[in-house]
């Protein structure tokens, strides 16, 4: 298990902890107050991994967040802390990422699990990398020091015996536990130690557990440790210049958070791209707010749905508004297109806006080159649902009028006057199209991070949906073969 476990971490931080080593410059960097940058990994010059040196880590100053829908009212105590660097053994073999098998996804109904909390620490900022990087150092110890027990059974303040000494064990190993008294008794520790760990997963702080609470207390050291070193894998070659003011969103938690001077002014639940239509991770610059968009659909759409769909029923974009034109911009008769030939989708699909449109009636204007966007959506049931991976790959944001409000923060500048959620709302209702522009460009970004350590010293951890994680070939829920989201 020793040499396994020190493998995978070689695999996934070898090459950004060896340019840390050897140039302070490049170490300091990446804890630079704002702007900053997560920044590349240099080549490696060998297979030791050298030790890094560790930013001095304050928890930032709490401020109120806004509340709203599936928002914690209430602050919950402090997580665990990122313990101290770990190093792998010289000459320890690397283990490369392999394809992992798909698992099974079984959707049940049932009350919702998951939370989108008010935490005012942002999920990514300067130093996550670096943060993350540390914290997969210390799953890695755990895992060489033999993990953590695992739990039975439901367990909640009726329980007793060895089930609720194992369950102290357990939580005490991460650190949601500040100490274990040995008692087998259910105490009101024991109740807040619960709750820490459910608001590191996302979970609703119940102080129980049963449900979604037990199947991810009970997921391996070396699942988490994978988690961890494959996030901070994915993070070592990206780049992005933070500001005072920035979005980003981390798909695996499916939300989104517009960061203000190194806080989480909002923070918004979201749905993201389904399995078979990942959201991508991006880096791009947000220009635009369009009012009552148009929707022009992507090659992608046309070849694998709509072509087919027409084949079938010749009424189908009709159903939809949505139109078809040429390259000129005239529009062209559905009937007038051979369905079945190769040029059927050398032509423009556009859906005109409305309340079915599929953009919504907002969208949030971000040029890149994977064409998707945050915006809208005529379908916010689905932002009641524990399972979010439901759309084509953009970004569906629930409360998307105030995060556009935000955005245009200072628009009133110009001798205009200032556009806020109300104004937005009465402009959209009038059916008129419009684009407006950000007096200044604010940066967002998408990531993929199943596991990550924020400036707190929090561990966090969320589903690979993607089953993006495989750091040293191990799947990142080896012993969990099914995903289980409680309703959809």
């Amino acid at each position: 298990m020793k040499l396994a476990s020190k493998s995978h971490l070689v695999s996934a931080l070898t090459i950004a902890f060896l340019g840390l080593a050897a140039s302070p410059t490049l170490a300091q960097s990446i804890i630079q107050p704002l702007p900053a940058q997560i920044v590349p990994a240099p080549a490696v010059p060998s297979r030791n991994l050298l030790p890094a040196p560790a930013p001095a880590a304050t928890a930032p100053n709490i401020i109120s967040v806004p509340t709203g829908t599936g928002v914690v009212s209430s602050p919950l105590p402090a997580g665990p802390a990122v313990a101290g660097p770990v190093v792998a053994a010289p000459g320890a073999t690397i283990l490369h990422p392999v394809k992992r098998k798909p698992r099974r996804i079984v959707r049940r109904s049932g009350p919702l699990q998951t939370l989108v909390g008010e935490d005012p620490v942002p999920s990514v900022g300067p130093d996550t990398f670096f943060l993350t990087a540390k914290a997969a150092e210390k799953y890695s110890a755990i895992v060489d020091a033999g993990g953590w027990p695992r739990i039975s059974g439901a367990l909640g303040p009726r329980s007793s015996g060895a089930p609720v000494l194992a369950l102290r064990r357990r939580l005490a190993i991460e650190g949601d536990l500040g100490s274990d008294s040995g008692s087998s008794k259910w105490t009101p520790d024991l109740t807040n130690a619960v709750k820490r760990f459910q608001a590191r997963l996302g979970l609703r702080p119940t102080g129980l557990v049963n449900g979604a609470t037990l199947r991810e207390i009970n997921v391996s050291a070396a699942a988490r440790f994978n988690q961890l070193a494959s996030t901070a894998d994915r993070l070592a070659g990206r780049k992005f210049n933070f500001g005072e003011r920035y979005v980003d969103v981390n798909i695996p938690s499916a939300a989104v958070e517009a960061v203000e001077n190194g806080q989480v002014a909002h923070r918004y639940v979201a749905v993201v791209g389904a399995p078979q239509h990942q959201s991508p991770e991006i880096s791009a610059s947000i220009s635009a707010i369009n009012l009552n968009p148009n929707w022009t659909l992507p090659q992608s759409i046309i070849i694998k749905e709509i072509i087919p769909k027409m084949q079938k029923d010749p009424n189908y974009l009709t159903h939809l508004r949505i139109k078809i034109y040429d390259y000129r911009n005239h529009e062209i008769n559905p009937r007038d297109i051979d369905w079945y030939s190769k040029s059927a989708a050398n032509h423009i699909f556009r859906q005109d806006s409305g309340v079915g449109d599929a953009l919504g009636q907002l969208r949030i204007q971000m040029f890149n080159k994977d064409a998707v966007y945050m915006h809208d959506t005529p379908t916010k049931q689905y932002f009641n649902s524990d399972f979010r991976f439901l759309s084509h790959g953009c970004v569906r944001v629930q409360g998307v009028n105030d995060l556009a409000a935000w955005l245009l923060h200072g628009t009133g500048s110009y001798g205009m006057n200032e556009w806020d959620e109300h104004s937005l709302v009465s402009r959209i209702k009038s059916g008129a199209r419009q684009d407006i522009s950000l007096p200044h460009a604010v940066p967002v970004m998408w990531v993929y991070m199943t596991g990550w350590a924020t400036a707190d010293g929090v561990v966090h951890f969320r589903e690979d949906a993607y089953h993006l994680d495989n750091i040293g070939g191990q799947q990142a829920r080896a012993d969990s073969p099914e995903i289980l989201y409680p309703n959809r």
